[in-house]
């Protein structure tokens, strides 16, 4: 199982589209204090929608007790400093992909302990960053794609009509 870490995510909303978009691709969500909402505060479940209680999230009290509950995690980091493009790493199926909050990122004291596992999203030069929600959605399907998204339904079906 993927699992997507968000190191003391700030805005309710995209932390409720980033639970929602786990559900959907049976990511785990994983949540490093301090966060900027509570996690009943109806702005994230109004994002997530009714897919909320289907989520698998796990809140860590600081970056350290993530790292004590999830020894010899293989931790890739998103982040604008990153070395790496996201596409050109290759994603264990069991991996954490790590994005900071959204006013500052993750912090670089931890990013220089992880320089190979660095990674970015192309962008022009004079643009900051993308929204945190989707900046999760463009890197986790690659690490999906990466793994043939396993157990995803690939197929859709129409409501009223069929294919032809």
């Amino acid at each position: 199982m993927l699992n997507i870490v968000l190191h003391e995510p700030e805005i309710p909303a995209n932390t409720g589209n980033i639970g929602r978009t786990c559900v959907a691709a049976g990511a785990r969500l994983h949540l490093i204090k301090p966060l900027g909402f509570q996690i009943n505060e109806k702005a994230l479940k109004r994002a997530g929608l009714d897919y909320w209680d289907k989520l698998d999230v796990r809140v860590y009290d600081n970056y350290e007790d993530f790292l004590e509950k999830n020894p010899g995690a293989v931790i890739y980091m998103a982040t604008t400093k990153g070395r790496h493009v996201y596409s050109e790493v290759s994603y264990e199926p069991d991996c954490y992909i790590m994005f900071g909050k959204e006013s500052a990122g993750i912090p670089e004291e931890i990013l220089v302990e992880h320089p190979d596992r660095a990674i970015r999203i192309p962008m022009l030069s004079e643009i900051r960053s993308l929204n945190l929600s989707n900046s999760v959605a463009v890197v986790l399907y690659e690490a999906l794609r990466q793994n043939h998204f396993v157990q995803l339904e690939r197929e859709g079906q129409l409501h009223r009509l069929q294919w032809k």
